[in-house]
């Protein structure tokens, strides 16, 4: 297995102020937003807790495949640039770039709760038979949001309760074995496994071949070749082969500088600031920001920017739940 260190994240100072002099009421508010946000560590940490050990199958064969290298996971500047109208092209081994495997990562927080968006990016959406019309495109962004109750348990990192899953046009819903959550306006369709890594319990998802759709291991699950991915905050590995079960994937926070989000404008990268572009078949990709489910209540992207929305629309037997966002980086709230 081939092994690229890819950096560590930056670290974010935050910064108090404290005065035992001054207690009138303009110190106060800098006072309480300081000691209500966690360090940019206790953030990553978070992120790599729940962080999903990922199953992709592989297909080796059909139009678009290269050999399997077509179900590889990767970065979305991969061939180290922000144009999407290229990746196609580029993931072909002759071209020269690794596929190494990447997850993009964002933290919307309430009072009570935390979720974490997760996505994975694939250069191809590709068919076992390409031709006009059917349904395979350049880029391809699939993912899910995973739904943290705050508590003092798994050292401070809360507890997991449930994911909601995103496979094509389609939302997922799924629930660990114990949880409270309840279906609500939406079915519950399927339960979240787990596998230990790390002397950690991580939920286990998969994603299929081909198209990408995710959802809870093991309503898709790996069938022959398949790679088996692991959460890393800064380790990401290409895999040997179409067997491996040992890949590592580097966390990246869709919201770092100069990153995935600062750059939604380019119209090289997307277009409309929400969907990738394609020199291929008729479909494309969109953004989490941009993700929708075909006929669930929910808007355009609440995924991503409003969580406790869909969540409470999902779900119910939710117990304390606010919907007031503490931090949600989509609505600027910082």
């Amino acid at each position: 297995m081939r092994i690229f260190l890819v950096g560590i994240f930056a670290s974010i100072a935050v910064v108090s102020c404290t005065s035992s002099d001054l207690e009138d009421e303009t110190t106060k508010p800098i006072e309480t937003e300081v000691t209500q946000r966690q360090t940019t560590a206790f953030y990553d940490n978070l992120v790599l807790r729940w962080a999903p050990v990922h199953h992709q199958d592989v297909d080796n064969a059909g139009c678009g495949s290269m050999s399997g290298r077509g179900d590889y996971i990767t970065a979305i500047n991969f061939d180290n640039d922000w144009v999407s109208t290229n990746n196609w092209n580029n993931i072909e081994p002759s071209k020269g770039f690794a596929p190494t495997a990447h997850c993009y990562y964002s933290v919307v927080e309430t009072n009570t709760h935390y979720f974490i968006l997760y996505a994975f990016f694939h250069p191809r959406d590709w068919a076992n038979i390409c031709f006009f019309g059917l349904d395979y495109h350049e880029n391809d962004l699939e993912g899910q949001l995973s739904i943290v109750k705050k508590s003092t348990a798994n050292n401070g990192y809360g507890e997991f309760l449930g994911m909601v899953t995103v496979a094509h046009s389609d939302f997922y819903s799924f629930t660990p074995s114990g949880s409270p959550l309840q279906a609500n306006h939406e079915s519950i369709d399927g339960t979240v496994s787990y596998e230990n890594y790390n002397n950690q319990a991580h939920p286990v998802t998969a994603q299929e071949s081909k198209g990408h759709g995710l959802k809870a291991w093991p309503a898709y699950k790996i069938i022959g070749d398949g790679i088996t991915y692991y959460p890393s905050l800064t380790t990401a590995e290409v895999p040997a082969n179409n067997d491996d079960r040992d890949v590592k994937y580097k966390l990246v926070n869709i919201f770092e500088a100069n990153g995935f989000w600062d750059r939604r404008f380019n119209t090289a990268f997307l277009n409309n600031a929400k969907s990738f572009p394609s020199t291929q078949g008729s479909g494309n990709a969109n953004t989490p920001w941009n993700w929708d489910d075909k006929d669930d209540n929910p808007g355009v992207g609440e995924l991503a920017t409003d969580p406790a929305k869909l969540v409470a629309d999902y779900f119910k037997n939710l117990g304390n739940f606010s919907t007031t966002y503490t931090l949600n980086p989509y609505k600027g709230i910082n």
